[in-house]
């Protein structure tokens, strides 16, 4: 039987990060793998979907070409073409996750389905592993609504969509939130008629309302039929069924939800339990009921973000090897939206901040009109909002800009660190950037509270004039 400090099962983004914060730490570790390293955000998620959206944009450039006089673009692009640059973007980002870069750690890759045999043991194939502790990071994967037919209809999801050889003419996408949005803007930009079907009552219904219209009409302008309030009765016949008659479609993509991947890991012989929702039970410090184990990432259901899931990972590690606890303040973590224009929050939405915090919550809103940066490129229909709660401190932000993913991450540092509009504001940014928006908006309020002490700072001026003569 193999003996290690800290087993890792799953080799995506929290459990690489949690097999290197290991390895550097010096504790015997192995990293169990069922399929290939990099997990759904280097294969499926975040590379391929980030590299199709920059082929996506780079074609609408050449469409919008001829308002400056270049021949016009027109007519659908070569899917294996955009595919291809997919592929290298993924090729070029595999050795930074693979067993080779893990070796300088001195972590060990054991591929292999794992299964717990004990509180304290697990096996891999015909291998038998004892730890002292050991990790659950085997991530999540599509799941399909329950609606009748769609499962017989085997649609395309966020997994298999890149499997795709040919464009096809009309494309249905079930599910209008993050991944749903981006996607279905890709492939209408690359020539896809794209009907995109959201069953509550906005697209991305976790942001700001004000943040789905601007989606919405940048959307719809470039052609996307967008149905929100639609529920889907039944698939069949090449179509999607639902009020107002059906809807035809060559392709159609699901992306109604995921699960956590658990089955057959043997948690019931490891003493680990599963919620109401079927995600790994953790406490505060990412360890599930038997102690000697934790979880991180999307396996957990409090994380669905890569960059969460890496901090979840190093923070298990910390704590299980060293006992050293690095809470993760889940306040203020960050996460976009890479349509175009981006849609980027952390913290509170306004309805949140006031539900909570009632009369002391205070928003302010600048609109892109209002940054030059944004005015110098055309992209006006944006926004920036800052969400203040008690003792004026920032509690939340949305930002609806291109790279509004960049400009959140400064917003995401106020928010945990519990600064107050004049203290973003103290800090200087360039210009002109779409950075600006957030600057300006905190301004507003310095400027509006000056206002309304404008009698106090008028006697303090008279003061000093009588002083100083």
């Amino acid at each position: 039987m193999s003996r290690y400090d800290l087993v890792v099962i799953g080799g995506g983004s929290a459990g690489l990060t949690a097999a290197r914060t290991a390895g550097r730490l010096g504790a015997r570790t192995v990293l169990v793998e069922r399929d290939r390293l990099g997990g759904d955000c280097l294969w499926t998620g975040c590379v391929p979907s980030k590299a199709l959206l920059h082929v996506a944009a780079d074609v609408q450039a050449a469409r919008r070409a001829a308002a400056y006089g270049l021949p016009p673009v027109s007519g659908p692009v070569d899917l294996a073409a955009a595919m291809g640059e997919v592929k290298r973007a993924i090729g070029a980002i595999e050795p930074h996750d693979s067993a080779e870069a893990l070796a300088p750690y001195g972590v060990d890759v054991a591929y292999g389905v794992a299964s717990f045999t004990g509180p304290r043991t697990l096996a891999v194939g015909g291998r038998e592993f004892s730890f002292r502790y050991a990790l659950i990071a085997t991530g999540s994967s599509p799941s399909l609504a329950p609606i009748p037919g769609l499962a017989d209809a085997r649609p395309l999801t966020s997994d298999t969509v890149w499997e795709m050889a040919e464009l096809p003419r009309r494309l249905v996408v079930l599910g209008g939130g993050p991944i749903g949005s981006e996607l279905g803007q890709a492939f209408a930009r690359l020539g896809s008629r794209v009907t995109l079907v959201e069953a509550t009552d906005r697209l991305v219904p976790r942001e700001e309302p004000r943040a789905s219209q601007v989606l919405r009409g940048r959307l719809e302008a470039e052609g996307v039929t967008v149905l929100t309030g639609y529920r889907a009765e039944r698939v069949e016949a090449g179509a999607v069924h639902g009020p107002g008659g059906p809807l035809p479609y060559d392709a159609l993509l699901a992306v109604t939800g995921r699960h956590a991947n658990t089955e057959g890991l043997g948690l019931e012989a490891a003493g680990v339990e599963l919620t109401e929702t079927g995600h790994v039970r953790t406490d505060g410090r990412l360890r599930t009921p038997n102690h000697r184990i934790y979880a991180a990432g999307d396996v957990t259901g409090c994380s669905a973000f890569t960059h969460l899931g890496g901090t979840q990972g190093a923070a298990a590690a910390a704590d299980a090897l060293l006992g050293v606890r690095r809470p993760i303040d889940y306040r203020a973590v960050p996460w976009v939206t890479y349509t175009d224009p981006e849609i980027a929050r952390v913290g509170l939405t306004a309805d949140e901040a006031r539900e909570r915090y009632g009369d002391a919550a205070r928003v302010h809103t600048l609109e892109n009109d209002r940054v030059d940066r944004a005015v110098a490129d055309g992209r006006t229909e944006g926004f920036t909002t800052l969400v203040l709660g008690p003792r004026g401190r920032i509690v939340g932000a949305t930002v609806v800009s291109p790279r509004a993913g960049e400009t959140i991450a400064h917003l995401a540092s106020a928010v945990r660190r519990g600064w107050t509009p004049s203290g973003y504001a103290r800090t200087v940014h360039p210009y002109p950037t779409y950075a600006d928006a957030p600057w300006h908006t905190a301004l507003a309020d310095v400027h509006a509270r000056l206002d309304r002490g404008s009698g106090l700072i008028g006697a303090l001026l008279k003061l000093r004039r009588r002083v100083i003569r």
